[in-house]
């Protein structure tokens, strides 16, 4: 069967899958959705999210005729990774902070999760340090000014460094510290910006490769890039059709929502 693999986020965030999709699976056909028009998720109620992630996937997994589904936003794979396997046909593969991969690496065994407020309180994640990181400080920082920066970066602005720096400070000041969790999918987007405003150099860690493996694993994947890919905005604007182009989706349609 062939298809794409659609990624799924509520903004831009899952570019950054996308990237490690394209690095692991260069010959895969990728097409993305993302549910703009809502965004931030994080400040919705969770009941009401869970039926518009399910609504809105489903519409992008019609369109769009995908072999598989990346959730690559935390938020809705917290909440709505069970519904969205139980309503699609297709394989659903959702993201988690990459909290074991970096109690893993770390030396001094104090790490950080930068997320936004909604995953750093989640008990999801309380569970994953439990399991993953028992034997670690975990300092968590929510950064939710991140996103907009991801967001912003990608139709075509330039990150404040300021901000960023006001965002990482809590963890700069932590000397001890030598690895920090990537725990938004914006995130791994200001990789850059994010080294340049730190004092001294760290390790960031970020699902995405596990993500790539795992599609590899469980989806059935042809070679067939090479096809227009096509982005599904449920709010099309301009600037974001230009950004997602510089990303490799030639098409920005709008995706409908019954």
């Amino acid at each position: 069967m062939a298809g794409p693999i659609l990624v799924f986020d509520s903004g831009v965030g899952g570019l950054s899958v996308v990237a490690a999709l394209r690095q692991r699976l260069p010959s895969a056909e990728l097409t993305y959705a993302c549910d703009n028009a809502m965004l931030p998720y994080g400040v919705r109620e969770d009941d009401w999210l869970v039926k518009r992630i399910v609504e809105v996937c489903g519409a992008a997994v019609n369109v769009s005729g995908c072999v598989g589904l990346v959730v690559a936003c935390n938020t809705a794979s917290t909440l709505a990774l069970d519904r969205l396997r139980q309503h699609l046909d297709v394989p659903v593969i959702g993201t988690v902070p990459a909290i074991k991969p970096a109690a893993e690496l770390s030396r001094s065994r104090h790490i950080g999760l930068l997320a936004t407020s909604a995953t750093v309180r989640r008990p999801y994640t309380d569970q994953l340090i439990h399991d993953f990181a028992g034997n670690c400080r975990v300092t968590r920082v929510a950064a939710d000014a991140l996103v907009v920066e991801a967001e912003q970066m990608v139709r075509g602005k330039t990150p404040d460094l300021s901000r960023i720096r006001d965002a990482l400070a809590p963890l700069d000041a932590l000397h001890d510290l030598d690895t920090v969790v990537l725990g938004c999918t914006h995130f791994p987007l200001l990789r850059d910006w994010l080294s340049g405003a730190m004092t001294r150099p760290l390790r960031w860690v970020d699902s995405g490769d596990a993500i790539a493996r795992r599609c590899a694993q469980i989806m059935p994947i042809t070679a067939s890039r090479g096809s227009v890919e096509t982005a599904w905005l449920t709010a099309l604007t301009p600037e974001l059709a230009v950004g997602l182009r510089a990303h490799g989706f030639k098409n920005s349609c709008s995706l409908v929502i019954d």
